[in-house]
Order: structure tokens, then sequence, then C-alpha cells
């Protein structure tokens, strides 16, 4: 069956989401920082929901660890993650203006490669690189909208992960508490609840309702 086209894909997202939010979908840019539990499904979500840029970033590859909650698949062993889900992204959302770029975030080269996006979305494994990336925003580019998530770990309540607005441009999702340092290993099911509160958060932020 042929690929339906640009036309036809949007007029089946504007049935679901309405023409004013589907508009302002289309017309936005939010980068990915991090491409693993948290980012991986995030990219994927903001693509299904017709986001119109997406920047995915990161420079890790896909190793066999990854599977159980990543969104690769096992032939994409070895590869670098933004080849991989850059594949992922085309097949779900074949329009979508899609830049991947294959670095290792830090204080010095984020103002550059995230200056085009309005929304970064932090979806780093790392405490230390989580607090890096939120800290670098926050302070050199406090025009933009962050979405962090913070406490994804183990298996407890699905109620527990929530999303807060920390400061007026600032959003954690998580339970700000599990770890897995403290024993508690990842779980798909729990990180993609928290993957989902990053993107709807985001997905909100582009509709104009900044309130949780």
């Amino acid at each position: 069956m042929p690929i339906p086209t640009r036309e036809e894909i949007y007029a089946a997202l504007e049935e679901r989401h309405g023409r004013e939010l589907q508009k302002k979908l289309s017309e936005a840019s939010v980068a990915v920082c991090g491409l693993g539990g948290l980012g991986s499904n995030i990219a994927i979500a903001l693509a299904r929901a017709g986001v119109g840029r997406l920047h995915i970033l990161d420079f890790d590859i896909v190793d066999i660890s990854n599977l159980n909650r990543q969104q690769y698949f096992p032939e994409q062993l070895g590869m670098y993650k933004t080849d991989a889900l850059y594949d992922t992204l085309s097949r779900i959302a074949p329009y979508c203006d899609i830049q991947k770029d294959c670095v290792k975030l830090d204080e010095n080269n984020i103002p550059g490669l995230l200056e085009k996006e309005s929304i970064i979305c932090e979806a780093f494994d790392k405490a230390d690189q989580k607090a890096m990336l939120v800290n670098c925003v926050l302070e050199n580019m406090p025009e933009k909208y962050l979405v962090a998530g913070s406490g994804m770990a183990g298996i407890g309540s699905s109620n527990t992960i929530t999303t807060k607005r920390i400061t007026k441009r600032f959003y954690l999702c998580g339970d700000g508490t599990s770890d897995v340092e403290d024993g508690m290993g990842l779980v798909a099911s729990r990180v993609l609840i928290c993957a989902a509160h990053q993107a709807n958060a985001v997905i909100r932020i582009i509709a104009g309702k900044y309130e949780i």
C-alpha cells in the first residue's frame, strides 16, 4: 500500500486533534536530548501527534540492555541511537522534519545545538547529566520551555508519577525519588508512563495550556 500523502496524514491528524491544535503542533519545534527509555518514547509520541519538527540528540549506540524499555529493535543493535530512531520516526511520520545530532551534550555546545527549538526535553539516564542540561538551559536560555524527568525506576504505583510546574517555563515529570542506584531497575511500563507525562506536557505547552 502506498504511503499516504502529506495532506492525507495532516487531514487525519486534524480530524483527531482539531484544526487549531494541529496547526500549532505542525508548526512546533521540539528537541529531545537523550534517546534512551524516556527520549525514544517521547520522540515517538510527539511524532505520532504530528509535531512538525523534532531534533533528536544522543551519542550512544543501541545495546541489548536497551531492548527492555527503549524503542529499538534487535536488528538495530550496534547502530547509533540517532540513526536507529531517525529510521523509526521516519516510518511513523514520513513528513516530519527530523534533525539528528550524534553528539554528547555539554555546557559549551548546548546553546548552539538547541538554539532553534522553543521546547527542550531532558531525557538523560544519569543524574549529573540531567542536572547539567537543566542548569545550562535555565541559566543560558531562559526563554526556552524545559521538560525534564526524574524518578521512574522500579514497579511502584503509576499514580506516584506526576508532572509539576517548577517555574514559569520549567516542568518536571516523575516521582522524584526512585533511582536505579537504589537497586530498583528500569522497567518499560513505568519508564513509558514518565515519558508519556513529558510528551503530554510538551503538547500542552504547544497548545498554550501552561498550568498543570
